[in-house]
């Protein structure tokens, strides 16, 4: 269970201390690989340097229900956090996954994933409020805040979600949560990838309690949540097989956290994520597991077939990142960029932003990219 430090003072001193380490390794330029749980050192394109281990960086800092904020220092698990939710019959809506149960809040923000619920309700920065980091100079910075109207127009809180520790060190995170809502159902339909594909825009497109869909191997599976009045309405208009509330949980739980016998791979065998306008017609690329309403498709495939994926990709109006790759950490023995390589534009800003943030260049160095 999370704990609920005593006194503000308890999460300062946790945070300076965290400040101190990162400034002493400044000054010797000696690179820190930050990291939580390691539920995620899979992913990224590589890891080196020595360990900056925020596991003993936890507990929730504040926590009042009838605003619907929570914050908690970066090494506290998302476990933890979700347990402490539901006590209030609260949850944070874009279903982070963990995929082990070390997961910590901070990784969650650092790695910027969101679950099967991202089409609906949005990704993991639409609930970031606010975060304390520690730069590479070891400089403790605060963004954002922790009520809702602070965080109105643009945010430098939310460069941290998805930058994997390149821009700070991430020291406490305010997160937006939501009440758990009311009715659950889960539909499963016979379905090839192309017709589930066209039903589920044709649903969009309507006054439906859609929270999120998955479709792999024949079938489509679709999640209503909300009142529980707009959910039997959708049950009846829909049909389809209605799935048993236990076995629907489980599976929506495999799927984001990888655990579904899909996501298992031969040897040699690559998983690939590819994000597409969700109206993009089938990739044609072998087995594929289609979600956020067709706009996430993973698939299968060695590192070497990336020029293809990429292509593909690309035709479809979208992009290509070896989530995981055949053996050991994603893209540190293959030689294969993990995420699409920058335009030059693009490349220009990354730069910028990191010389401001890192100017040491000892943070995560290379884990997002090559360069940064």
């Amino acid at each position: 269970m999370a704990t609920v430090l005593d006194t503000p003072e308890s999460a300062t001193a946790a945070i300076e201390s965290l400040a101190g380490k990162v400034r002493h390794a400044a000054q010797k330029r000696s690179p820190l690989r930050i990291r939580g749980g390691g539920s995620k050192d899979f992913y990224g394109q590589r890891l080196q340097g020595d360990v900056l281990d925020m596991r003993a960086f936890a507990g929730v800092v504040e926590y009042e229900p009838s605003e619907l904020v929570i914050t908690a220092l970066a090494g506290t698990r998302l476990r933890d956090l979700a347990e402490l939710l539901a006590q209030h019959n609260q949850y944070l809506p874009f279903d982070p996954p963990r995929f082990t149960s070390s997961a910590t809040a901070g990784g969650m923000v650092a790695a910027g994933l969101s679950g099967p619920a991202r089409a609906s309700v949005g990704a993991v920065r639409d609930f970031v409020l606010g975060v304390q980091i520690i730069n590479g100079r070891g400089q403790w910075l605060n963004f954002g805040g922790q009520v809702m109207k602070n965080v109105a127009g643009y945010d430098v809180s939310r460069l941290m979600a998805g930058a994997l520790g390149t821009l700070g060190v991430l020291a406490q995170v305010s997160l937006k949560v939501l009440p758990i809502p009311p009715a659950d159902a889960t539909l499963l339909f016979d379905l090839s990838e192309t017709s589930a594909r066209q039903q589920i825009n044709r649903w969009c497109g309507q006054p439906l309690p859609l929270h999120a869909s998955c479709w792999s191997g024949g079938v489509l599976a679709v999640r209503l949540r909300g009142a529980r009045a707009a959910v039997e309405a959708a049950q009846h208009q829909m049909g389809g097989e209605v799935m048993e509330p236990n076995a629907a949980e489980r599976r929506w739980q495999g799927l984001r956290d990888q655990a579904l016998p899909f996501f298992q791979r031969a040897a040699g065998q690559a998983l690939w994520r590819i994000g597409v306008p969700d109206t993009a017609p089938p990739l044609n690329l072998g087995a594929t597991l289609v979600e956020w309403h067709g706009a996430q498709r993973w698939i299968k495939l060695p590192p070497g077939a990336a020029p293809h994926v990429r292509e593909a990709a690309a035709r479809a109006g979208g992009h290509a990142t070896l989530f995981r790759a055949g053996g050991g950490d994603a893209g540190q023995d293959n030689g294969v960029p993990v995420f699409t390589p920058l335009t030059q534009p693009l490349a220009r800003i990354h730069a910028a932003l990191k010389k401001e943030f890192d100017p040491a260049g000892i943070l995560n160095p290379g884990r997002l990219y090559p360069a940064f």
